[in-house]
Formats: C-alpha cells, structure tokens, sequence
C-alpha cells in the first residue's frame, strides 16, 4: 500500500481521502502510538493513555472527516484533543510533546482533503508512515471496548500565536505601523498571520481574509497567476508613493511595504515587493538562510535544503561562514534528524541545524521543528522593518531559473534515471555530479541543473539556474528526451 506522498496523504474525498479512509488510519494511528508509547505516562500514579491534537483547515470536507478520524482514534484506544480549524504549523506547535494528526490538503483544490500526521512537532518520518501504511494494509481492528476514550475540546492558536510574536521579536525592528498586505486566500492564514503582525505593531490590510473551504477569492496556491490581485493592488497603492509603507511626519502611512501571499494551511509563504512583484522563493530562502547563519554562534552552521533551491543560497550561506546540505523533496524534517546524527557521532566539531527549507516552505529550527509560514511572515516583516526589502534582496545574485517537464511514463523512470546518472555527467564533463536525489550538475560560475523524476506525475522534471538558462535547459531536456526513447 502507498498512502503517503511527498507531504502526508492527499487526494480527493470522493475517491482517495474519504472518511473511510480517515476512520483506517485513525485506528492505524493509534495503534502505532500505543506499540510506540507502550511503557505510557504516569499522572498522579496512574497510567495514561498517549494523546493526540487533531485538527482541520477550512475546506468544506473537513468535519466530516474529522469525525471519522476522531472515531479512528478513540476507538483505537488514544486519547483525542479535539482543536478544531487551525492552520497547519499551529497544529504542530500544538503536537509538541504528543502526537498531531492535521487534515489538510494544503494548496490542493477544494475538492481535495488530506492527512499529516506529527509527533513533537515533526512531520511523521517515512519509516513511521511505512508502520502506518501497513496498519491501514492490515484492517487495524478498534481496541477491545472498554479501551475506548472520550475526546475533549482544546483551544491551542492563541497560545501559538503569543508564541510566534514573541520569537519573531528577537529580529530586525519594531514594526511600528509599517503597512503590509496580507492576502489570506480564504484559507488559515486568516485568523493567525494578520493577528501576528498587527500584535508586533504593523497596519495590516488583508485580501481574501474570510476562511472559506469553497476558496472563492483565489486558487489555494499562491503563484504569481493566482496573487495577481494581490499584485496589483500593492502596485496601484504604492504609485507615487515615496517611502511605500513607511510611517511619514504625521504618523500614518501611504501604500505597502510589501506583500505577503499564504495558501489553504499557512505552510506556504509568497512575499510581494513594493512594485506587485513576486519576489523569487529562493531569494526569500537565501535571505533567511544567510541570516540565521550569521547569527548562530555553531563553529559549524548548517542549513538544509532541497535539490531544486538555488545556488544563490549556497552562496550566501557560505558568505555567513555556514555550508549547505541537501535532502530530498518533502523530507527536511529527515535531513535536520541526519545532520544532528552526525553531529552527535562526531563530538569535536560543534555542528547546529540553523534553518531548514525548501522553496515556498520554511522550518525555524529554534522556534520548532515544522514548516511555518506565520514565522515566517513575521521574522520577514522585522527584517524588512529594521533595513527595508531591497536591501535584503541587494547582495544576492538572481540568475534566470527555468523548469520545465519531459514526458516520460512511471513504469520507465527508474531505467531513465539510470540512464541519466551515465549521459549527463558524460555530457558535462566539467561539473559536480551529486546522484543523491535525482542527477544535479553544479558548475563553476555557480550555474547548476536538476534531473529527477516527478513523485506524482508522468514526467522527469529538469531544473536549471544559469545566466544563459534557456541554453541549458536546452541541452539538458535534450538528453533526458534521448534517455526517455532509449528506455521505451
């Protein structure tokens, strides 16, 4: 059985996450929760069952599927916090100490739900999803009756919340009426990154800031396509506008900033420049990136990414006196396990995660172990507060990026992919081969392109980052069109 993708499971509730589906794996979930938790804990001497938060974006699917779940889960013999609609770091903050189950489908389609599962507040691991998976395969049978629990509400944002602002206060400036557009796109962003930003002292306008499961204002994945309203109302607000966002003599501000774009769940950040202008997600990485680096005081800093990010983080990272590792899509949280494993085999250097990420997503290692875009919103509008946006931007190079997709069926890319590990390197004798998540070929003035097979679809992707890209990709697309032929 293959129940878990890239992020959790996801799907449509009509034929791949149906409540059927959530009542299996809440009773898989439990059950692995209890073979995990065995020896239990102790509470005024008596044995308590392991605990679980459960919670659910917006989308209009969700109560029903928290039900199902909920009865999973009980039946299953855990006991069950019920926190109702929350965003999706907000539960993991939540799962701190315990065990989170989120039901999401995060930027997906209304049509679509999903299930992330957390325990202390990382995203399960595979070889805890694989345990569950075959719990799911196996029809996990409820426990015996009188192992059955009640549930219990829990309300958990605020505190999350008091904690963000607290933690993103120690970056930049105040805010101090800085003016920003937040565009919430009906999802969870709503209720918790306006909030935030306005408990630090921002004027904030907001787009889109009902939580609507039907997403009538825009798609739930923020693109430049989909922010286009966004993007153009900063741009007509900031027309002739001097210092955009920025208090003046009389106290109040005219225009914005800048511009923040969330999807369903609030994992995903997109940040929007004075001019309505998508900033590149690798240059917001690289920012963060270079920022927590120079701050950390590890004689080895670390900062995990994935195959596709830019260069331009490696670059400014190493600029900060800190160095890059890479892990595959959807895995940072295994990739911040790998490093701090290493670091505990080998005690004569002092090696720290410092930041973790992949683009549009964000894990703040010192502030928790799960993706955040709420953090994120308010350590960048600190940051952009203290010296402004473009002088963030200033010392990173941006080179034209391109991806594009070669048809190729599922069945042949694993003989692609083989292929591949032998022609590109041939082909480009003078690069870096690292095979370690697909075929990436960085080169010496910092150009670099990434071959792998897509997780979900009928595709090998290739990524390039270089200042003659369309060439690249040219020649690269090329290879893998000749390794597609040769393997059909």
């Amino acid at each position: 059985m293959d129940l878990f993708g890239t992020a959790g499971i996801r799907g449509s509730v009509e034929e791949r996450v149906t409540p059927e589906l959530a009542l299996a794996v809440g009773r898989a979930v439990a059950a692995e929760m209890r073979a995990t938790e065995s020896d239990g804990t102790r509470e005024g001497g008596a044995a308590r069952e392991p605990e679980i938060v459960l919670a659910r974006d917006g989308r209009v699917s969700g109560a029903a599927l928290a039900a199902a779940m909920e009865a999973g889960l009980a039946s299953g013999g855990v006991r069950v916090c019920r926190a109702g609609q929350l965003p999706t770091p907000a539960l993991a903050h939540a799962s701190q100490g315990r065990y989170g189950v989120m039901l999401t489908a995060s930027h997906n389609p209304p049509a679509d739900n999903g299930i992330k599962l957390f325990r202390d507040g990382s995203e399960f691991d595979r070889e805890a999803e694989r345990a569950v998976e075959e719990r799911v395969a196996a029809e996990q049978p409820a426990a015996g009756w009188d192992e059955w629990t009640t549930t219990e509400r829990v309300d958990t944002l605020g505190g999350y919340l008091d904690d963000v602002a607290a933690y993103a206060a120690r970056f930049g400036a105040d805010l101090d009426g800085l003016r920003i557009a937040v565009d919430c796109g009906n999802g969870m962003s709503a209720p918790a990154t306006p909030t935030v930003l306005r408990r630090l002292g921002a004027e904030v306008v907001t787009l889109n800031g009902n939580v609507d499961g039907h997403f009538p204002g825009r798609g739930s994945k923020p693109t430049p396509e989909t922010l286009r309203d966004l993007r153009a109302f900063v741009a007509d607000a900031n027309e002739g506008v001097a210092e955009p966002g920025r208090p003046g003599a009389d106290g109040d501000s005219e225009g914005f900033a800048f511009a923040i774009g969330h999807d369903g769940d609030a994992d995903r950040i997109v940040i929007v420049d004075a001019d309505g202008e998508v900033v590149h997600e690798d240059t917001v990485l690289a920012i963060l990136a270079e920022r927590y680096t120079r701050e950390s005081d590890a004689d080895d800093p670390v900062v995990v990414t994935t195959p596709n990010a830019s260069g331009r983080i490696d670059e400014r990272v190493r600029e900060a006196g800190g160095r890059v590792e890479r892990v595959r899509l959807g895995a940072l949280h295994e990739g911040i396990a790998a490093v701090r494993a290493d670091a505990a085999a080998d005690e004569t250097t002092d090696t720290s995660v410092v930041f973790a990420a992949e683009p549009w997503k964000h894990i703040h290692v010192a502030f928790g172990g799960w993706i955040d875009g709420v953090v994120s919103a308010a350590v960048i509008a600190r940051l952009v507060a203290d010296v402004g946006l473009e002088s963030l931007r200033e010392p990173i190079t941006e080179r034209p990026y391109r991806k594009v997709s070669v048809d190729c069926p599922d069945e042949d890319k694993a003989d692609v992919m083989d292929r591949l590990a032998t022609t590109l390197p041939e082909a480009f004798s003078d690069a870096t081969v690292d095979t370690d998540h697909g075929v990436r070929l960085e080169f010496a003035d910092a150009s670099w392109t990434l071959v792998r097979p897509s997780g979900t679809e009928p595709y090998v992707r290739v990524y390039a980052e270089s200042d003659d890209v369309d060439a690249l990709v040219g020649d690269v697309a090329g290879i893998v069109e000749d390794a597609v032929a040769e393997a059909a």
